[in-house]
């Protein structure tokens, strides 16, 4: 699996939005967002159009203006950012995984594109913006990047 640029950075935003975020807080504009993690201005800002589209941001317009979450950082789930600026998590040749048939010797290709989707969706959407930023995650998670070549390259 390869992660865009689009959803690293989305996910990066969204971090900066999280520990900025509390009651009180105001908007967080698009520089700012941009400085706290070097990201490009220009990009970002497509971005973050994205992630409201998705109601995962709200945006203030004015010199006080910016973004905030639309919601607790905890209520998001890390799924939902990689969503909303890419599309489905997994996807074989434009179609959703369970939606692929093969014939002969490949009639099981799509039980293993499912299995890899249920994969995904169990680190990703069982992972809220919170748990990333504060680093607690959950136990899954942990075990899952402990695992003796988690970390390696093959």
């Amino acid at each position: 699996m390869e992660i865009s640029a689009k959803t690293e950075y989305a996910v990066r935003a969204m971090l900066e939005l999280a520990d900025a975020s509390d009651p009180w807080s105001a908007p967080v504009s698009v520089d700012v967002l941009a400085q706290g993690q070097g990201l490009p201005r220009k990009f970002l800002e497509a971005i973050l159009a994205d992630l409201r589209r998705a109601e995962l941001v709200i945006s203030t317009k004015g010199s006080r203006g910016g973004y905030q979450l639309a919601r607790p950082a905890s209520e998001i789930a890390v799924g939902a950012i990689f969503r909303a600026v890419d599309g489905p998590l997994a996807e074989v040749r434009g179609r959703r995984p369970h939606q692929t048939e093969y014939d002969g010797v490949a009639k099981h290709l799509p039980v293993l594109w499912v299995a890899v989707r249920s994969s995904l969706r169990q680190v990703l959407d069982d992972t809220s913006l919170e748990q990333l930023r504060s680093g607690d995650l959950p136990g899954h998670v942990r075990d899952l990047a402990a695992e003796p070549d988690a970390w390696s390259s093959r």
